[in-house]
């Protein structure tokens, strides 16, 4: 199975891609302007058009992950804080104050749970290890620490009917999964699968399949809910950061790679887009609750 490029790269570290009806500024039937993702070292989010081209607007130092909001347009996480806005172009995002001052650490990866919290996780630059922290900005616009002692936070995910969380601390080489509940969180951490490679971004689809992002292995993996490695979807670049469902049949498997740790000249389609059909929808992105 091999993805296909959407069109030439437009990034040089595409991560993050999210998918979001009421972002569609009318490019039409295949919703691919509902789609946007992140460069996230250049700071700016992406929105992608069915030609490839994108436009883009510049949030901050780093742009590590965004989600929609309920109520209208986005919640992006930056290098070391939370910004809100109510467009969906993204051009009144008003930052909030930042969680941290140590200029070493950024935020990475993350998602919302089934209540509407966003929970986004760090990393240092350094990538040392245990210096990250999963946070959670719960609807009442408060911030807090809900792990620590990770070190390249990234991949959270809830199964369909969100009773199950999945999460990748990358160097681990393994997913891990939680228990969830309104009441309780995020409980009971446990592996759920080792992928013999680096795991990032990752999805669930409709069956509880759950499509992990392979950084340095030339893949995305689908692993059943039983953790069973039954899909392995081929790319032409090393470097595979995330993917989501989209399209309007949420079908569509959107793949983001990166230029990263890539030498000049060589993998000319690192940092672009791919699609996939699978054969299996996905899950609606759940949005952050305020």
């Amino acid at each position: 199975m091999r993805a296909e490029p959407v069109g030439p790269p437009q990034a040089f570290h595409a991560e993050g891609p999210v998918w979001w009806p009421e972002w569609d500024s009318g490019f039409g039937r295949d919703g691919f302007s509902a789609l946007k993702y992140v460069d996230l070292l250049a700071g700016d989010v992406l929105t992608l058009s069915p030609s490839g081209s994108v436009s883009r607007v510049h949030v901050g130092r780093v742009a590590a992950a965004l989600r929609p909001r309920s109520l209208g347009g986005a919640v992006v996480a930056t290098e070391r804080g939370f910004s809100l806005g109510r467009s969906s172009a993204l051009v009144d995002l008003a930052p909030m104050p930042d969680l941290w001052a140590d200029p070493g650490l950024r935020f990475n990866d993350g998602g919302c749970d089934p209540d509407g919290n966003f929970y986004c996780g760090t990393m240092a630059y350094s990538q040392a290890p245990g210096a990250g922290t999963l946070w959670r900005l719960g609807t009442d616009g408060a911030a807090r620490a809900v792990l620590e002692g990770v070190t390249i936070s990234n991949g959270l995910c809830w199964s369909p009917e969100g009773e199950f969380a999945y999460y990748n601390d990358t160097p681990t080489g393994q997913v891990d999964v939680f228990d969830w509940s309104s009441a309780g969180g995020l409980t009971r951490r446990r592996r759920f699968v080792s992928v013999g490679g680096f795991p990032d971004g990752l999805c669930v689809d409709e069956q509880g399949g759950v499509w992990v992002a392979l950084y340095g292995g030339s893949a995305v993996h689908r692993y059943t809910a039983a953790g069973v490695l039954d899909e392995v979807v081929e790319l032409p670049v090393t470097n595979v950061t995330a993917c989501t469902f989209g399209g309007v049949d949420l079908r569509t498997l959107f793949i983001t790679t990166t230029r990263e740790n890539v030498p000049d000249g060589e993998q000319p389609l690192a940092g672009a887009v791919f699609t996939y059909r699978p054969g299996v929808g996905g899950i609606a992105t759940r949005p952050y609750a305020a």
